[in-house]
């Protein structure tokens, strides 16, 4: 744990304030817990916007200043994925915690620099994984973690849409993040493999869809659809386990957890002639459970807050981070090779 005096609420620096910036900010400054003391962005437009959230905070377009000024205690990175690396790794040396927009960075040599960085200087270090905060996926993963549905055995996402289009990231590098870290927190061990295959069709070397299969060391699976080339708007989870099966529905306004008690059951019965025949499809009940509703992104930045004021790890952090970082290196070399098995070291 930093050896730095804290006050009774977290003091913050945003390093930009776009788009998703601004509603990280939006979040943060009605923390009760922190205070956002300095904004930086190269834009007077999103500093003013900004100005609107946090009238109380400095207004620099320099990160260095930001990252000099004494009473920033911690750092939100909102920028551009690849400028993650840099502008984390600038706060990590200038004693700051640091909260990074998904990914964590965009190799894994970089995420790890990262993670050790944070772990020797005694500094928190946590990554956006906001679909870890959902309500939604936060029951399906209490039910998985209880035993409710048994042994995991797969999970299917679908995360696709009709733009927005990047140029400096593909699409499964831009949408994967979220489910990869559903995945492993559903699945049990690690990823050990991916083969990916996908297809640039608006920019060369630019996939804008994009299909993946991780494998995990007990032989589970996840498979995964990222396009932002695609006529439906679909952000659909299923898991399948070996008593019950779930799916999160993110596009549903208000039953988004369903909960499917089905499944395939061995026979009682004796004298089949083949392992099929013994074998009988259950077809119970569907629940759909009642779930508070909250915005994850608060509970996203309530959780960075906490871990810096409580000195422990965030449900996120860097290690966690590092994990789908890897997942995302080894699905790039999967498709430069044409959807080639690789191995996630």
């Amino acid at each position: 744990m930093s050896s730095f005096a804290f006050s009774e609420a977290v003091r913050i620096g945003h390093v930009g304030v776009g788009r998703w910036g601004l509603n990280l900010l939006r979040n943060t400054a009605a923390l009760p817990g922190a205070e956002v003391v300095a904004v930086c962005d190269r834009r007077d437009p999103a500093l003013a916007a900004a100005a609107r959230l946090a009238p109380g905070a400095r207004a620099v377009r320099d990160v260095d200043a930001l990252l000099a000024d004494a009473a920033v205690e911690a750092v939100v990175v909102a920028v551009e994925t690849p400028l993650h690396y840099e502008v984390a790794l600038a706060a990590l040396e200038a004693g700051k915690h640091v909260f990074v927009e998904k990914p964590l960075a965009q190799t894994a040599a970089e995420a790890e620099r990262l993670v050790r960085e944070a772990r020797e200087r005694g500094l928190r270090l946590m990554v956006g994984h906001l679909l870890r905060y959902h309500p939604a996926f936060r029951h399906v993963e209490r039910l998985a973690a209880d035993g409710a549905l048994g042994e995991i055995r797969y999970v299917h996402s679908m995360r696709v849409n009709l733009g927005v289009v990047r140029d400096r990231e593909n699409a499964f590098d831009s949408l994967a993040p979220h489910d990869l870290a559903v995945a492993q927190a559903l699945l049990p061990g690690r990823p050990v493999a991916v083969a990916a295959q996908g297809q640039a069709f608006l920019q060369p070397g630019v996939e804008d869809v994009v299909f993946a299969t991780v494998t995990y060391e007990g032989g589970q699976i996840a498979h995964l659809h990222c396009s932002w080339l695609d006529p439906h708007k679909v952000r659909r989870t299923t898991v399948v386990g070996s008593e019950k099966m779930a799916t999160v529905d993110d596009m549903e306004p208000a039953e988004k957890v369903r909960v499917y008690d089905k499944g395939i059951d061995p026979s009682a019965e004796a004298g089949y002639a083949s392992f099929a025949g013994a074998l009988t499809v259950r077809s119970g009940d569907i629940v759909v459970p009642r779930i508070a509703p909250a915005e994850p992104l608060r509970l996203e930045v309530e959780e960075f807050v906490a871990s810096v004021r409580e000195g422990r790890p965030a449900l996120t952090d860097g290690d966690d981070g590092l994990a789908v970082v890897r997942v995302l290196e080894a699905a790039r070399r999967s498709l430069a090779e044409g959807g080639a098995r690789v191995e996630i070291p």
